[in-house]
This record gives C-alpha cells, sequence and structure tokens, in this order.
C-alpha cells in the first residue's frame, strides 16, 4: 500500500469508538462523468464517526482516499432515522479496475471492486430489469415463517444472474423494493441493499424511482427515502427534485432515467403526484435529447423508466400521460431503446414513430415488421422488463386477441381504497413485437459493438434471459440486435 495520509491504519478501529453500527448495503452508482468519477455508498442505523474510503489500482494499490457525506431522514411511519453515507471518487482513470475498501471509526471495514466507464467508442455491457422487491420473511399467525408477499426466490436469484453476465453497470427500472408495502419500511430497504450488494458492490445499480418508492410522510412528495439511499448524477437546483432524474454516458451510450409518476395518469404510489415537476423534468428530457442527437461522440441513446407506453396485458396498462408527453419528443429526437417495469412480465415492440392515424390512444405506429435486426433510426423500440423477482406476476394476463388496453384518464378524487379510479381504452397493439408468456422472470443484457470507422454501422446485441431455475441458473428467451449508422460519419 502506498503510504499517504490515507494509508490502511487509518481504517482500524479507534480505541474510544467501539459499539459502532456496522457497514451495510454497499453500492455503487456512476458520478456525472462515469469514466473519471464513482459514488460508494452505504447504510447504518446510527450515526458514524469519519466515514471514509481508500481506493487504488490493484497495480498501485489503495494510495487515495475520500471523505464520505451523510445524508439522513426520518421514516414517517416508524421514526426511526437512516443514515447514509456517500463518497465521491474522482479523478479516475476511463476504463480501469480499481478496488476500495470502506469504513467508519470503530467499524470493520468492507470492499469491493469496481470498472470505470471506457472513454469514446468501445465495447461495453449493461443489464436491465425492473419491479425486484426484497428477501424477507414474515411471521404467520401461527407462529410459522411465511415468505413476504412481494418477495419470491427470483428475487435473490436475479442477482445471481446479473453476475454471471457482470455488466459494467445495471438499470433498475423502478419499483426497487415495495418499501411502501410494509409495515416496516426502513426493514425492506435494508433487506434490498443486503440482497444486492453482492452485485451492487462491483458495479454501478442505476436506478430509476417508480410508483413505490413514493412514501407516505417521506419527503414533500413521497420520495425522500429513495433520494436518500442513492447519490446520482443530477443536475436539478432544486433540492426537492434532485436526483429523481438524471443522465450519464458510457462508451458511446447515453442513458436519460426519468421518474414518471411526474408525466403519467395513474395512480399508483402512496400519495398521487402527477405534475409535481411543473414541467422541468419534460424540459430536462428534451435538452438531454438534443444534446444527445447533436453529439458526434454518442450512438446510442437509452431511456430508462418505470410505467410503460406500450402493453397488451390485462394488467397496469400503457399509459396515455406517457404518449402525450414523451411521445413527441422520443420520435423528434429518435430515441433507440426504452427499458421500464411496472408490468409483471416481459414483451417488447417493433420499432415505433409516429402514431397510428385516428387514434384515440395515440397507439404507437409501428415502422418495420423486423423482430431479428431492427434499424432504430427508423423507430423506437421499447422493452417491458418488468420480471425482477417480485410476486403478483403477469405473463398469464397477456391479451390473446391483439389487443392492449391504455389508461386514458383518473378519477378528480380517490376513491374509498385512497386511488383515484383509472379510465382504460382498448386499442389493437399493432405495436407488439415478441412476448414471453411462459416465465415471468428474467432480465436482458445489452452488449455494444461500436463499429470500427467513421459513419459505420454500430450494433446492440440483446439477450433477454428467464431465470427460472433454482440458485440464478439462466436460459436464454430470444436474442436479436438492434442497428443504426454511427454518428461521426456524414451528416
Amino acid at each position: 500500500m502506498a503510504d499517504t495520509p490515507f494509508a490502511a491504519p487509518a481504517f482500524l478501529p479507534t480505541p474510544d469508538s467501539g459499539g459502532a453500527p456496522p457497514v451495510q448495503g454497499l453500492h455503487l452508482t456512476f458520478g456525472k462523468d462515469p469514466g473519471s468519477q464513482m459514488v460508494v455508498s452505504w447504510l447504518t442505523d446510527s450515526p458514524v464517526k469519519r466515514p471514509r474510503v481508500m481506493y487504488g489500482t490493484l497495480e498501485h494499490g489503495l494510495g487515495a482516499g475520500a471523505e464520505a457525506q451523510t445524508r439522513s431522514y426520518d421514516d414517517g411511519k416508524s421514526g426511526r432515522t437512516v443514515y447514509v453515507h456517500h463518497a465521491a471518487l474522482s479523478r479516475l482513470t476511463p476504463g480501469t479496475d480499481y478496488v476500495y475498501i470502506v469504513s467508519h471509526d470503530g467499524a470493520s471495514p468492507d470492499s469491493g471492486m469496481f470498472r470505470t466507464a471506457p472513454r469514446g467508442r468501445a465495447p461495453l455491457t449493461f443489464t436491465s430489469f425492473g419491479d425486484q422487491s426484497a428477501p424477507q420473511v414474515t411471521w404467520a399467525a401461527d407462529g410459522t415463517v411465511a415468505l413476504d408477499a412481494n418477495s419470491t426466490p427470483a428475487t435473490k436469484d436475479i442477482v445471481t444472474g446479473i453476475e454471471q453476465v457482470a455488466p459494467l453497470f445495471h438499470l433498475l427500472n423502478g419499483d426497487l423494493c415495495y418499501a411502501n408495502l410494509d409495515v416496516d419500511r426502513v426493514r425492506t430497504w435494508n433487506n434490498f441493499f443486503t440482497n444486492n450488494t453482492r452485485s451492487a458492490r462491483f458495479r454501478p445499480w442505476m436506478p430509476a424511482a417508480g410508483n413505490h418508492e413514493i412514501e407516505k410522510a417521506n419527503g414533500p412528495i413521497g420520495l425522500g427515502a429513495y433520494q436518500t439511499y442513492f447519490d446520482l448524477p443530477s443536475t436539478e437546483t432544486d433540492a426537492e427534485l434532485a436526483g429523481l432524474w438524471y443522465a450519464f454516458t458510457a462508451g458511446s451510450v447515453r442513458v436519460i432515467v426519468l421518474q414518471n409518476d411526474d408525466n403519467c395518469l395513474q395512480d399508483g404510489g402512496d400519495v398521487y403526484i402527477s405534475g409535481y415537476s411543473g414541467g422541468r423534468q419534460l424540459a430536462f428530457l428534451e435538452k438531454e435529447l438534443r444534446a444527445a442527437r447533436s453529439s458526434g461522440d454518442v450512438d446510442w441513446v437509452v431511456v430508462a423508466m418505470h410505467q410503460v407506453m406500450i402493453s397488451s396485458s390485462d394488467a397496469n396498462g400503457a399509459d396515455l400521460g406517457l404518449r402525450q408527453k414523451y411521445g413527441p419528443l422520443f420520435d423528434k429526437y429518435g430515441v433507440d431503446l426504452v427499458v421500464c417495469g411496472h408490468e409483471h412480465n416481459y414483451e417488447r415492440s417493433l420499432a415505433v414513430r409516429g402514431v397510428v392515424s385516428g387514434s384515440e390512444t395515440l397507439t404507437p405506429n409501428p415502422v418495420s415488421q423486423a423482430t431479428d435486426s431492427i434499424d432504430t433510426s427508423l423507430g423506437t423500440v421499447h422493452m417491458v422488463l418488468g420480471g425482477g423477482g417480485v410476486s403478483g406476476t403477469t405473463n398469464q394476463s397477456f391479451f390473446k386477441d391483439g389487443t392492449g388496453k391504455v389508461i386514458t384518464a383518473v378519477s378528480a378524487t380517490a376513491g374509498s381504497n385512497g386511488k383515484r379510479t383509472s379510465t382504460y381504452v382498448k386499442e389493437q397493439a399493432v405495436w407488439t413485437g415478441v412476448r414471453d408468456l411462459e416465465h415471468p422472470y428474467g432480465f436482458a443484457a445489452f452488449t455494444v459493438d461500436p463499429g470500427r470507422h467513421p459513419g459505420d454501422t454500430t450494433t446492440l446485441h440483446v439477450t433477454y434471459y428467464n431465470v427460472n431455475k433454482p440458485h440464478g441458473e439462466l436460459s436464454v428467451f430470444e436474442q436479436f440486435t438492434l442497428h443504426r449508422k454511427r454518428s461521426d460519419g456524414p451528416r
């Protein structure tokens, strides 16, 4: 180890700091520049002294250090205070492996490693799913142990599956752990991070907040817990909105992450927060899309979000609010891929652009019938990846007559169940491409082939894996490719 002020002895327990809480839920997120910045985060259930990280390369050892900043929130249901420590690592070298150790006074160290994103066009792989839940047990009235109602064995197994692929980063498309449904929300969040740390300490898990991240009395709009647990590369200057939408670039891929409860119609959280940003998120989205499509360094534009614009399942349904607000922007700026969750099944669309003429539901218009090799310069492919492990799967609820349903309105006030009632309209699902009717659980892996010269074709190779065997063994459901011309060629 290098002989620096951050040398290893600083991480040994200090004599007067006994009883410190342990490091829990170690996880990573990218900073604003994934090639040179990483955030290391962990949880404690009480305050700590000197939370910090040592880091370095395998070649040169742990020669650098960073102090962590602590955020906290008081859970509005239990009154418990949660402490989360975020250490921002900077001046890293792109495309490089790093090791790190985290600790605070009186605690045993914990550790991990990660790889920074490459600079410029380079091969890379990322993965995506939504709707995971948290593995935990509850005590039944007769004293026996029962699995939590929102959890299944796939909640654990899918993490093992991600590690078999070993992506550069993972996109988690909302409804992370369903803490808002639990009597002990803090316990559920702890179990979520405990389950996922075996992957999230080695690669950034980049989340989008879904409707089940909205927790009554946790922050001004119910997203205070989510905003405390994750330090995300947000450019939002309003502290109440920070981290709810953000973007980052890895290689030639620009990822834009959205928080859809702001723009969808459906009432799905503890409180109804539609329209909370007053248009700020839409302005951010258009600014990001315009910049991405005018850049000669970005080939792929990927949007990660929770609620869906396409669905042929008799579950939540597609949302007209998202079609109205996002659809024109996705078309104008040529978004390649949208990954989401919300429906607990797997479905993907054909390439779509514009809407079917005369459609009251703004039905996405398929521009090609291709399902194996798809030119995304013609249209956007939507992928519903809601098989992250939660119970209540909907793969058996697909309509068999070629239709889908769309939420077109909600009631002005909540009903007896505390929710606003949705109005649905059926449509012909002319946009549907592939559905998995047999298996409920799985995730997608995306591997970029950047091409070899300016203006060459770049390809995104996609594999959808089922997690339908014990202990995370994978089986391939389907493989296909997306392709387009690189942006550094003649315009």
